[in-house]
């Protein structure tokens, strides 16, 4: 297990806002859903604006967040300007409103959020360099940190040429840029974080320890090398060179799954909370949507692959992110406002400082919410859709207020 000191660890007043911002995002997010329907193109602006509503505003600040506070800890070292994290927020959450807005009803708004979100995360990835210098470690993680955020600058570049493709200001092949910046951006940057992160965070709250992690090099290997032959097949327009980078994408993910599968067998918590249902969940989503992609690359059927790209973000990314967030908000609050009183007097248990049922509904309704949203994109039916994002909506909601409750816990004994 990585060790956690308090020498590294930036205050709660700066993760804070990251993690408050990115659940109202989702709450919009899953609001909005209700509202589309269950056939459509990734072309279509409205369908773009959700996209960059749900990545840029809830999986982008929520990881941005997490790793103001996991870099250091895996890096061993204190951020090199950790206050610039005050700026990267603000920039990030305006210029994501500014494009969603410019996707949905104001074209010219596009290139001004855009710009907001290349200075944000321009910003993010200077910061990470800076402290990724200090350090003198070379573990896995920490290559994952490096190609990440290397990835991360590409699909800022293609995004904001794609948005200047989108008002006429700079003549591209939209269609491929479009590859190119989501595969560096959803591959690239959003998956080769996760995957490092699964390897602080899973054997940390599951008690896993003394794993082989070979499967897990591979599999951040052959993504590495996946994803930039995708982006490069995009970018000079050869679809045979991107189907030999998606061939190699999807063995990654195996080799990524087999790893988690070694980890889970050594787990030592038992215990079915809400962390461990949402693992499980995520898992078996990444799985379901690889399966689905498979056929459709038979069948050509958009809707298997609107259904496969589902159970990738609502599924996987999704469960895997707001199921950290009962395990990673309650740490940090007991880290900052209960840690000083340890062996002086009677401090909460993690697992006390969230509502356990408030919890349980919010994945209840979620799994519900996702499961039945796959049927109706796979069925193209409306009805079914819309009762899936209804029920997605409702999740959110029991997400944000036990958000807001975690937060908030013991605020008595020191402010945030």
């Amino acid at each position: 297990m990585t060790p956690i000191s308090r020498d590294f660890a930036p205050p709660l007043k700066l993760i804070a806002p990251f993690f408050r911002t990115g659940v109202v995002f989702y709450l919009l997010a899953m609001l909005a859903l209700v509202s589309f329907e269950p056939t459509f193109t990734y072309q279509q602006m409205d369908v773009a604006g959700w996209i960059h509503l749900f990545l840029l505003g809830f999986v982008m600040i929520i990881i941005f967040g997490a790793m103001a506070q996991l870099i250091p800890v895996v890096l061993e070292v204190g951020h090199a300007l950790v206050d610039l994290y005050y700026v990267i927020l603000p920039l990030l959450a305006v210029g994501a409103v500014m494009m969603v807005l410019g996707f949905w009803w104001m074209t010219p708004l596009l290139p001004y959020g855009g710009v907001l979100v290349l200075i944000s995360m321009l910003i993010f990835a200077f910061e990470s360099v800076a402290t990724l210098k200090k350090t003198k470690l070379r573990t896995l993680t920490v290559k994952t940190v490096a190609w990440s955020n290397g990835y991360l600058l590409l699909g800022i570049l293609t995004g904001f040429a794609i948005a200047l493709g989108l008002t006429g200001d700079l003549g591209i092949n939209v269609a491929l840029m479009l590859k190119a910046h989501v595969f560096a951006v959803l591959g690239g940057y959003v998956v080769l974080t996760i995957m490092g992160l699964s390897l602080i965070l899973i054997p940390m709250f599951s008690l896993a320890h003394g794993f082989d992690q070979s499967a897990v090099e591979r599999a951040l290997n052959i993504i590495i090398v996946g994803v930039a032959v995708v982006f490069f097949g995009a970018v000079i327009g050869k679809e045979p060179i991107m189907i030999v980078g998606y061939v190699l994408n999807f063995v990654g993910i195996f080799f990524y799954i087999y790893q988690i599968y070694i980890i889970a067998k050594l787990t030592v918590r038992k215990e079915l909370d809400v962390w461990a249902k949402s693992m499980i969940f995520a898992f078996v989503s990444l799985l379901l949507s690889i399966m689905i992609a498979g056929v459709y690359f038979f069948t050509g059927s958009e809707s298997l692959l609107h259904a496969s790209v589902w159970f990738l973000l609502l599924g996987f990314v999704s469960s895997f992110i707001t199921g950290h967030l009962y395990k990673i908000v309650p740490f940090l609050v007991w880290f900052e406002r209960f840690a000083p009183f340890v062996g002086k007097k009677k401090v909460p248990m993690l697992h006390e400082m969230y509502d356990k049922k408030a919890a349980g509904m919010f994945f209840l309704f979620t799994v519900s919410g996702v499961l039945m949203g796959g049927l109706g994109l796979m069925s193209e039916s409306s009805d079914i859709f819309k009762a899936g994002a209804s029920l997605l909506f409702v999740g959110a909601v029991f997400l944000f207020f036990t958000m807001n409750k975690m937060l908030a816990y013991g605020k008595d004994m020191k402010d945030v």
